[in-house]
């Protein structure tokens, strides 16, 4: 039995949420997002709230059936509140900008990098060693973080390069003499 999935996805003022099939929309304040669920996965409206249900009792029904009501109740956060992530540059003369649709990035190679921000998707640079993104979609946001901090990843001895906010590097000592 799934504890996760056992509770509806309560739906609060302002948000509307429309189950069809296996899709399942949610509008709101910041938008409108859709999910398409799993065929294992059964969803149904029920008193304010989404009702996920797994369709069988096949292990691959019961390991969807927590994610399912997951990703519905990431659908509903992210059009009440929306989603953030803060990535951090540490290194000299390493620093980013926003100039339009692009982020600019200088990371010590020797050109700058140029990464054009998708649809849906804010990024802010608070300082030139900081960066905010947000969106409405939870896993978009998280995919565009990860993108920017593949271009110059923390390394282990200086820990210079992108990382998380409160990612914590795995320092390393340097050679002995």
């Amino acid at each position: 039995m799934s504890r996760i999935g056992k509770k509806a996805v309560p739906i609060p003022s302002g948000v509307t949420a429309n189950v069809e099939g296996q899709t399942v929309k949610v509008k709101g304040p910041k938008g409108a997002l859709q999910l398409v669920l799993h065929d294992d996965i059964v969803a149904k409206m029920e008193s304010g709230g989404v009702k996920i249900d797994p369709r069988s009792e096949t292990k691959r029904a019961r390991s969807q059936w927590g994610t399912a009501r997951t990703l519905v109740a990431n659908l509903v956060a992210g059009v009440t509140k929306g989603f953030e992530r803060k990535l951090e540059i540490t290194g000299v003369g390493f620093r980013a900008a926003v100039q339009g649709k692009n982020l600019q990035l200088q990371l010590g190679y020797s050109h700058d990098v140029v990464y054009p921000i998708p649809e849906g998707i804010a990024i802010v640079t608070p300082k030139p060693t900081e960066i905010v993104i947000t969106g409405m979609d939870r896993q978009k946001v998280g995919q565009v973080a990860a993108e920017i901090r593949d271009y110059r990843p923390p390394e282990p001895y200086k820990g210079k390069g992108v990382k998380y906010a409160g990612e914590y590097i795995f320092r390393k000592e340097g050679k002995k003499k």
